[in-house]
């Protein structure tokens, strides 16, 4: 018997059933015949926003570690894959079988430790073949998987602007692109707040851009060499600034536009003040 074979049981059909209900109402969505004025208007790249959304929403229900909630959310990104091939599918791409033979394939194949005879003694092994049988699977040499530029570059286009720089400048450091000490770390901070002034005092937006990404770039440096993480605290500076203009709503009487600059300020050290308490 395969590994890979297993006696189906109640919960399978279950899964499958549910599983195909989804597929179902997501075709009944689009159907020119009686379907959903807006879900026949999305495109592939329309819909790019929802996945995001949906994404951080899985990742944030993760953490809050609100089983109901990250059920639901999973249900709510599981939609966009569904909703994603059935737009192909209309048009003659792909469709969902192709998506699940595909990643259920190359699961198989980048496993051969569990599918094959492969004997891995620990989980680096385990990452060490996984890079090995994707680079074949792209038709590159070791020599070409292992540049450095490739790796940063696969970050790039892959992760949002924070984590890719995040991790561009944990593997360049790796590489020996590093400053000798935390006061090095600090100059360069100085030099691209500089340099950022300078830019905003032209009329040059693209350069305003560059060197404001240049000035992020180097904060993002030395959270690293602080042990932070660049992400975790925008995330949380975002929690709290919502939390406190929450609380600044409860305060006040009227809508917050109504209120002047001082006003407003009043209401929220109020609301700081509280929620610290």
């Amino acid at each position: 018997m395969s590994k890979l074979q297993t006696t189906p049981n109640q919960t399978y059909y279950a899964i499958l059933e549910a599983l195909n209900h989804l597929i179902e109402v997501v075709a009944k969505l689009r159907s020119p015949d009686g379907g959903c004025p807006w879900d026949l208007a999305q495109t592939p790249q329309t819909l790019i926003p929802y996945i995001i959304e949906e994404a951080y929403e899985v990742v944030h229900a993760i953490r809050s570690e609100d089983q109901n909630a990250i059920a639901e959310e999973l249900g709510d990104l599981l939609l966009q894959v569904v909703l994603q091939a059935q737009i192909a599918d209309d048009y003659g791409h792909f469709s969902l079988k192709e998506v699940a033979q595909g990643i259920t394939e190359k699961l198989i194949r980048r496993h051969p430790h569990v599918f094959g005879n492969v004997t891995v003694k620990d989980r680096e092994e385990v990452g060490q073949n996984w890079e090995k049988i994707k680079a074949q699977e792209k038709g590159e040499t070791p020599e070409m998987a292992q540049l450095l530029s490739r790796k940063l570059a696969h970050y790039n286009r892959t992760l949002p602007p924070l984590m890719a720089s995040s991790k561009i400048s944990i593997k360049a450091a790796k590489a020996g692109f590093e400053w000798e000490n935390i006061d090095g770390v600090w100059d360069k901070f100085s030099e691209e707040l500089a340099e950022f002034k300078e830019a905003l005092e032209t009329d040059n937006q693209e350069h305003q851009q560059s060197e404001l990404g240049d000035l992020l770039f180097t904060i993002i440096n030395l959270a690293r060499w602080y042990g932070l993480d660049a992400s975790e605290a925008l995330s949380g500076t975002n929690e709290r600034f919502i939390q406190r203009l929450s609380k600044m709503e409860t305060f006040a009487d009227r809508p917050l536009t109504d209120y002047s600059l001082e006003e407003l300020e009043n209401l929220w050290q109020q609301a700081k003040k509280k929620l610290n308490q």
